[in-house]
Parts: C-alpha cells; structure tokens; sequence
C-alpha cells in the first residue's frame, strides 16, 4: 500500500558571478558568488511497505542521507526513492550539490523537521566542496571552508544566453594552478569584488554584469574558454550587459537585463551555432 510522498527541490547553478580570492593575500582562499540558475533538482520519498535503498542519485547523496540520520538519531520508514534533474552533469551546473541538497530537504519535510543551514552545512562539508545552492538567495562563499561570508540577497537577476563547451575540469586538480593566479592578481580580484559587492549593495544589475565581465577576463588567462574572445568582440552587438563563465567549468554566456524577444534569441542562436555550439537560454538570479 503507498502512502504519502514529499519531496525535496534545489535550483543548480549557471556556475558563478564571481571566482576569486576573498582578498590580496599570500595565502587566498577560493571564494565564490554563484549565479543561480532556474533549473533544478528533485528527491522524492514515497512511503509504502518495501524496505527503503539508498538515494537513487549517486553515491554522495547516499551518504549525505545516512549522515542526516545519524545526526538525528532518526530511522527511514518503509519506502522508496525516486529522483528527476533539470541539471547536467559535469559542465559547472551545481548538479551534484543540487542532488544533495534537494535529498536533505527531502528528509527534514519527510521527518517533519525545520530546514536547518548549518545541518546542511556540516554534511556538505563531509561530503563534498559546494557551491552556495542551499541558499536561497546570492551569497559571497568560501566553498573549501563552506562559509558563508555575506549573503546578497535576492534582488539581481537576468535572462542569460549560454554554450557549453566541450570537456569537463576537474576542480581539486587546477586548485593549486588557481590559487597561484590569485596570488599574482590579487589586486585586479579585489577590485573585480568590491564592484561587484557594490553592485548588489545598490540593487544595479549593470554593474554586477561588468563586475562578472571582469571576473570572467582574469579567468581567461588561466583556464581559458575558447569561445570567450568572440563572444566579448560581440557582447554590445547583442546588447548583453556582460559575460559570464563556469571558472572552472565548460559554461560561457550573456547576462541581459530583460526579456529577450523571439528575434534576439534567434539571432543569438546562429551566432553561437557559428561558434559550434547549440546555445540554450535560461533565468538565473532572482530578481
């Protein structure tokens, strides 16, 4: 016999605002803003008389369920999993944080529990480096530390318009490549984030897009997008406020202001397929 069934929902990323270090520093942290994306992922919990499995979405959503329990002294009643993703995998969407995050919801509605942050926190940090996805708003945020610095709130949005590039980068392998780079631009990152942290502070979606654009360039000389050059030679053409990229993911794309019309999104689309690539359009940020 079935019984009731909840669910647990998490938005993924377009990857980031902003990737860089906190401060100049000798020894920087990676520090984030990232840049949420209307797509999502789902965990659903369906009680019956079968025994439960694990998580259907990967070994690290398991684990994260089993530390929720224990953490809670709490047992799973009789039933089965099923989960569902907006979210593709290994291109810089949040996927794998996403499937987390929305498995812990899933359990602290199924135990009648009241979300809790720093749960949430304690079990990403032995799980897995994270992005900012189980907040529901911008946050400044140290992923290696899983610290939230400053949140941003939620007035900043845009209409974006992405590629995703071919390959995947392996984060904890270019860390040490990274922090370097921080090291020898310290200066222009910090520049690049007080503007940017000015932006939300004013509630000026252009300045966040030319903060984002800045960030975007300093990454270019370390892990660099193929499509970038172009897509920067023709960002006023398209009258985009700026650029943004998966740091160290495959993403590259348009941060617009408003709406885009049927002609824009299909003037974009053979832009980006002269390019190679088949271009996708989606709502990131909140306001």
């Amino acid at each position: 016999m079935t019984g009731r069934t909840v669910s647990g929902v998490c938005h993924g990323t377009l990857r980031e605002l902003y990737q860089g270090p906190l401060r100049a520093d000798t020894e920087p942290d990676i520090a984030i803003v990232s840049f949420p994306v209307d797509r999502h992922s789902w965990t659903h919990f369906t009680q019956d008389t079968r025994p439960p499995g694990s998580p259907p979405v990967g070994a690290k959503s398991a684990n994260a369920a089993r530390l929720f329990l224990e953490h809670f002294g709490l047992t799973l009643p009789p039933g089965r999993w099923s989960t569902h993703s907006d979210l593709r995998v290994g291109v810089g969407m949040a996927s794998s944080t996403a499937d987390i995050v929305a498995t812990l919801r899933c359990l602290f509605r199924l135990f009648a529990l009241p979300y809790d942050t720093e749960v949430v926190l304690g079990i990403l940090a032995a799980v897995e480096r994270a992005d900012s996805v189980f907040l529901d708003e911008f946050a400044l945020y140290l992923s290696g530390r899983h610290q939230v610095v400053r949140r941003l709130g939620t007035d900043i949005g845009f209409h974006t318009a992405y590629l995703t590039e071919p390959g995947t980068v392996d984060t904890s392998a270019v860390t040490g490549l990274l922090l370097a780079h921080y090291r020898r631009h310290g200066e222009e990152y910090e520049r690049c984030l007080t503007d940017l942290l000015k932006g939300f502070a004013s509630g000026d979606p252009a300045a966040v897009a030319r903060a984002a654009t800045a960030s975007a360039t300093l990454s270019q000389s370390v892990l660099p997008k193929a499509t970038f050059d172009s897509m920067l030679a023709h960002r006023e053409r398209f009258g985009a406020d700026g650029i943004f990229v998966a740091h160290t993911g495959c993403l590259i794309g348009y941060l617009f202001p408003g709406r885009l019309h049927t002609d824009l999104k299909s003037d974009l689309s053979a832009f980006f397929h002269s390019l190679g690539h088949q271009c996708s359009f989606a709502r990131g940020g909140y306001g």
